[in-house]
């Protein structure tokens, strides 16, 4: 007697593809949002874009940033852009806000990248990677990571912006150790590129650990911990 195959159950082969050559990020569920939660977002672009450090993008990703900054439940608060990936810090009243909030900005950079460079295709490698922050000290830890992301990946300075990152939401930031960085630089005309943060984490939370140093390089995801003295200690 034949027996037939049941349907259901783990294939080989069966499942949704990865939207590159290998998968970037697993296809896990995403940790639960339930009420306005600051969230670590990183997007990984294909190696075909090249790097988007460049001052022809500019002005096409200030206008995606502007465009997107702000969905139902959604708002992009902070971000800087690397040569094969991006941070951005939102806040997400939900999963499904931080889904389609994502989604749509992340459509508005391709259009205005692909415009810029004359192509078609996709933008974004994978899925994005979502990292919740619930604790002051973890969001202080995240806002330096993304802010001064090009320190630690040794981007070159110039000396023109006094110690900040060009490619990110610096300017905007109002969380630094000091702001003798801003003399003798022009304030960005038009609409800011950020939201402003609503949730007590963001607005003031994370400053119990104390305030970011222009030139201070983040630590590496999964170091030891450090003490609140370190945190406060003005960076050399």
């Amino acid at each position: 007697m034949r027996h037939l195959r049941p349907r259901g159950g783990k294939r080989r082969g069966a499942g949704r593809k990865p939207r590159g050559a290998r998968a970037g990020v697993a296809h896990r569920p995403r940790p639960v949002i339930r009420k306005l939660t600051p969230v670590h977002v990183t997007v990984k672009l294909v190696p075909e874009v090249g790097s988007l450090r460049k001052r022809k993008f500019v002005a096409s990703m200030r206008e995606a940033f502007r465009a997107g900054k702000v969905k139902d439940g959604f708002r992009i608060c902070q971000f800087s852009i690397q040569r094969d990936h991006m941070h951005v810090v939102t806040e997400a009243e939900s999963n499904q806000a931080l889904s389609r909030g994502m989604q749509g900005w992340e459509i508005r950079v391709a259009r205005r990248v692909n415009a810029r460079l004359g192509r078609k295709g996709r933008v974004f490698a994978d899925r994005f990677h979502a990292v919740p922050v619930r604790s002051p000290r973890q969001l202080r830890n995240t806002l330096c990571y993304v802010l001064n992301n090009g320190h630690r990946h040794d981007e070159p300075r110039d000396p023109r912006w006094n110690g900040i990152d060009p490619f990110s939401s610096a300017w905007h930031f109002d969380g630094w150790s000091h702001d003798r960085w801003r003399r003798g630089l022009p304030p960005p005309t038009g609409e800011p590129t950020v939201a402003p943060a609503e949730s007590w984490l963001l607005t003031e939370g994370w400053m119990k650990w104390g305030r970011i140093g222009v030139g201070e390089v983040p630590r590496a995801a999964g170091s030891r911990a450090v003490t609140r003295e370190e945190w406060l200690a003005e960076p050399s």
